[in-house]
């Protein structure tokens, strides 16, 4: 797209694209007007089983894990037609629900999930351990002819000549991609809003948020319109999303999974790298995924992937968990804090050891990861936004006030990222821990637009740790969960946290905590994370 310079010609742009990306969803495929569930309906998950618009065959099918359908696809007792027919229908449902997706690929998709049919038919093998599973991704994968706009008007119009190595390699492993979602304003707000597509809404509840960046993800795979998606992960843009909807994600350590040839919204950032990473309803679809891609041996792909096979994992009989009650600068939300309480309760019952983790590194921590995102003064943002004449969204408002820093700074802010890495890992080895427990965020979900704090995410961000966010099993409870007489802001931002926490909108929401290993340890942070469910 070249320079319009013109105040209002991102409103055309967005306008178009999204009458664009509505078009696209087949007539067979729009719910009719009468069927769609009225506007005061805030949780919509059951609307598909209660609508009468899909097939017991279309509901059965979208309702299986990975794990289920792919066995089922490689005895062929399930096309990959079939399956993947049902999961646009139902993503083209979702969208038309919550506004999640940026991209409908429905021809490719079903072209290439004929292809899977007629190879397995004709040679009775399957291309591989994902054979004609439908994956969704999330829009900043480029895929040949295709926009992958990351939030601004500027990059609609563009779109790319090759596919990202990620799609590259899921579909030589059999996989279908059908859908790309929809992501924040160069994937840097918490929530998944931006000028061109608006904002995603959280299918448990419209009037809370799925998160950011990758809550297009989350809204999807939760309304059960994919079963396995991929997002990515730069200060928590997966594992926040997939805490506002309950469901689960890895946010690997850089390496592990291949990221070339992906759209940035800040191109050239490395002080913090950006990851990507699987998000699904079950944790064995997340161990099935990592285990598929790894075993692809990435690192032909793309050179900055490391070649570590996956690894099986023997726990010791008795876990040593560190447990981060808070993280010195936000005291979790009640309903939060419970789940910690009892989920710690289970280990120490179960006989594992559990010792205490002083956060006194995490505010550090925290003001690394927002000092390196605005280093360029919000240079990077601001051009793409003067493209077209895009204003600022509110929530971006740090990088439109930012100073960049000169070459020499930021060697120097290199230099104390490196040097809280170190403290950190000393820290670790000498508490002999096997993991982190702590939340994932400070809520459960929040109302729209008003979502603050990555610092639990963050900070594992700036340490490359692996971690997973899992659902803990316990609800938010309206008459439970409240405050007690004991609980002090730690900060202006706990205090707003605290003040929004809302127990009667989210009465009911599914509550995230969060598993942290040390770096390059995804097969450990998995298990242990199962081991906790067990319990």
């Amino acid at each position: 797209m070249t320079v319009i310079g013109t105040s209002s010609q991102w409103k055309i742009i967005a306008a178009k694209k999204r009458k664009d990306l509505a078009n696209s969803i087949p007539a067979e495929w729009r719910v009719p007007e009468h069927l769609l569930p009225p506007d005061s309906q805030d949780d919509v998950t059951s609307w598909p089983e209660t609508s009468g618009w899909f097939t017991p065959e279309e509901l059965a099918i979208t309702s299986l894990s990975a794990e289920e359908l792919v066995p089922q696809l490689a005895q062929g007792k399930l096309t990959s037609e079939q399956v993947t027919r049902a999961f646009c229908k139902r993503a083209c449902a979702a969208h038309q629900l919550v506004n999640c997706l940026s991209e409908t690929l429905f021809e490719r998709a079903l072209e290439t999930a004929k292809a899977r049919d007629e190879h397995l038919a004709r040679t009775g093998k399957v291309v591989g351990p994902l054979h004609g599973l439908p994956i969704s991704l999330k829009d900043n994968f480029n895929l040949k002819g295709r926009d992958s706009t990351v939030g601004f008007a500027s990059l609609v119009g563009e779109p790319s000549k090759i596919d990202s190595a990620l799609p590259q390699l899921l579909e030589a492993a059999g996989a279908v991609v059908f859908v790309k979602t929809n992501v924040p304003t160069a994937m840097m707000i918490a929530e998944s809003v931006n000028n061109v597509f608006g904002r995603t809404l959280n299918p448990r509840n419209r009037k809370t948020t799925s998160g950011g960046s990758s809550g297009g993800e989350s809204a999807l795979i939760t309304f059960k319109g994919s079963c396995l998606g991929i997002g990515t992960d730069i200060g928590g843009s997966l594992r926040i999303p997939a805490a506002c909807t309950g469901i689960f994600t890895i946010r690997p350590s850089f390496g592990r999974f291949p990221g070339r040839d992906c759209r940035s919204g800040m191109p050239g950032q490395e002080a913090v790298q950006s990851v990507n990473g699987p998000l699904a309803r079950t944790l064995s679809d997340i161990i099935m995924y990592s285990s598929a891609v790894v075993n692809s041996q990435p690192w032909l792909r793309d050179p900055k992937c490391v070649p570590i096979p996956w690894r099986a994992v023997e726990l010791p009989a008795k876990l040593n968990i560190g447990v981060m009650w808070n993280d010195g600068i936000v005291v979790p939300t009640a309903p939060v804090s419970r789940a910690l309480r009892e989920t710690v309760a289970k280990l120490r019952a179960a006989g594992h050891n559990v010792t205490d983790w002083d956060p006194k590194d995490q505010a550090e921590g925290t003001l690394l990861l927002k000092r390196m995102f605005l280093a360029d003064g919000g240079k990077t943002i601001r051009h793409e936004l003067r493209r077209t004449g895009e204003p600022w969204r509110e929530e971006m408002y740090d990088y439109s006030v930012a100073e960049e820093l000169g070459t020499a700074d930021m060697w120097k802010l290199h230099l104390e990222r490196t040097a809280f890495q170190n403290t950190y890992l000393d820290r670790w080895n000498a508490s002999n821990l096997d993991a982190i427990l702590c939340p994932t965020t400070a809520y459960s979900t929040t109302q729209h637009g008003s979502f603050r704090h990555v610092g639990y995410t963050g900070v594992f961000n700036v340490l490359d740790y692996p971690a997973v966010s899992f659902p803990s099993g316990f609800t938010v409870d309206k008459d439970m969960d409240v405050d007690g007489a004991d609980y002090r802001p730690l900060s202006d931002d706990c205090s707003i946290i605290h003040a929004s926490y809302d127990g009667e909108l989210l009465h009911g929401q599914p509550i995230n905590l969060q598993l942290v290993a040390r770096r390059l340890e995804e097969e450990k942070a998995l298990a242990i994370t199962k081991a906790i469910l067990e319990l």
